[in-house]
């Protein structure tokens, strides 16, 4: 989707969101890297109108290069009265605004910040000063819906190839906990909820046979499946670098589990945190969905191949067989 008449390239551009969970962020990344893409030389302001964002805390080092000033809990966009008396942030103003949220009320409240360019999906882009040709069909996934965003103020097609910048600390470790030479593939068996895992044994599995020709598993544990580490590390060869990590005091960061996905050949993970920590990587990904939807919620990555449950005639994550799997993943491996 394009704008027939691109604007001039803003100076200063605001977004506004409600608030942002470590999942939002993650999701979110796409969008970032794209609009700093967009517009490299602009000023980014990151406003959290309801409540905290990761982008301030968590994921702050990470969106460094994407973001130049985060607020939080600004009280902004909740109340009617809000439409009345002094202009939200003082009246600054902005070359462009981009409001990623679609209640009417914060809309019209965030119209009142001054502005040359103002872009939002509300009422079908009904608020914003530009739109998409019609008939258009909202995407179901929250990032192409972002991304959407992007193309109309910038007038192009939306790239996400800004890179990330990481913690220095973290390349570091990476790199000593995963040393150059092997060929590795990250697996990520885990997800927030465990109906929306592949059967931790077929991860064990394939990771073996991996391993019989001459790739190196590389697990990539979460917090809350430390309980995985002897079944995974009974692997020959596998490695668990996020529990080398914690025994050695180092810092478990999103920076530390992307900084390890780079140096990886390719990867496989379920509908899960993990698997968009991948994706941040640009790192070539095998993604396993069932209960959940992958219009939705499929990371976004340079080369992706979703496997879904309901391909095989199932529903479960179950139903997903792991040859299909390890065809999928070698593949993606060249």
């Amino acid at each position: 989707m394009t704008s027939p008449t691109p604007p001039a390239a803003p100076a200063t551009i605001l977004v506004y969101v409600g608030l942002d969970l470590i999942g939002d962020g993650l999701m979110k990344l796409p969008f970032l890297r794209a609009l700093r893409a967009a517009f490299p030389a602009a000023r980014v302001t990151w406003l959290a109108g309801k409540g905290r964002t990761v982008f301030g805390a968590a994921l702050k080092s990470i969106a460094s290069g994407l973001i130049d000033e985060v607020i939080e809990d600004a009280g902004i966009g909740a109340r009617a009265g809000e439409l009345l008396g002094p202009r939200p942030l003082g009246g600054r103003r902005f070359d462009l605004v981009i409001d990623t949220q679609r209640r009417v009320l914060t809309t019209l409240i965030l119209r009142r910040i001054p502005h040359d360019l103002f872009v939002s999906g509300a009422a079908g882009f009904l608020l914003s000063d530009r739109r998409p040709p019609r008939p258009h069909r909202k995407p179901a996934a929250m990032v192409r819906q972002l991304l959407d965003l992007v193309e109309l103020a910038s007038g192009r097609p939306a790239v996400s190839g800004a890179p990330l910048a990481l913690d220095p600390a973290a390349v570091a470790a990476a790199a000593a906990l995963l040393p150059a030479g092997p060929r590795y593939v990250a697996l990520a068996p885990g997800a927030g909820g465990r109906h929306k895992c592949w059967p931790l044994d077929r991860y064990v599995a394939l990771a073996t046979r991996l391993g019989a020709t001459g790739l190196t598993p590389v697990f990539v544990l979460g917090p809350g499946e430390g309980e995985w580490a002897p079944a995974c590390g009974a692997v020959a060869g596998a490695i668990l670098p996020l529990q080398r990590a914690a025994e050695a005091g180092t810092s478990l960061t999103p920076d530390l589990t992307i900084a390890l996905a780079r140096r990886c050949a390719a990867g496989i993970a379920n509908d899960s945190g993990a698997g968009h920590l991948l994706a941040a990587a640009d790192l070539p990904l095998v993604s396993l969905f069932g209960p959940t939807a992958p219009a939705k919620f499929a990371p976004m990555t340079v080369r992706l191949t979703v496997l879904r449950a309901q391909d095989f005639g199932g529903e479960t994550m179950e139903a997903i067989p792991p040859d299909a799997v390890e065809r999928a993943l070698r593949t993606l491996l060249g």
